[in-house]
């Protein structure tokens, strides 16, 4: 990791570590106790979902392997996943439709 000393690394690990601690105390120690309002409850029930899209879209749009360029087998792989999930409804159907749509993209775009 050339450019950063030692010092800067690590100041940025305790840095992002203490803001990681604060924004889950302001929930578990803040609020632990009192009761969420209902809209609050509805939007935390969509975190898990929102997590996976959030780490795949990068590698979708700017995948590494391409320089950043978009692949059409990774696009058409992110379009099947999204298919499936909106048809089955369930999470392990879209992951393997889409990890077999990328594995047909790949061998046969290359």
């Amino acid at each position: 990791m050339g450019g950063y000393s030692d010092l800067t690394i690590w100041t940025v690990i305790v840095v992002l570590g203490i803001g990681t601690y604060l924004m889950r105390w302001s929930f578990l120690g803040a609020v632990g106790n009192r009761p969420l309002p209902e809209w609050a409850q509805r939007l935390l029930r969509y975190t898990a979902v929102a997590v996976l899209p959030a780490l795949v879209a990068p590698q979708v749009i700017w995948p590494a392997a391409t320089q950043g360029h978009p692949d059409p087998a990774r696009l058409l792989a992110a379009a099947v996943t999204v298919a499936a999930g909106l048809l089955t409804r369930h999470t392990l159907w879209a992951i393997l439709a889409g990890g077999a749509a990328l594995a047909l993209g790949m061998g046969l775009m290359g």
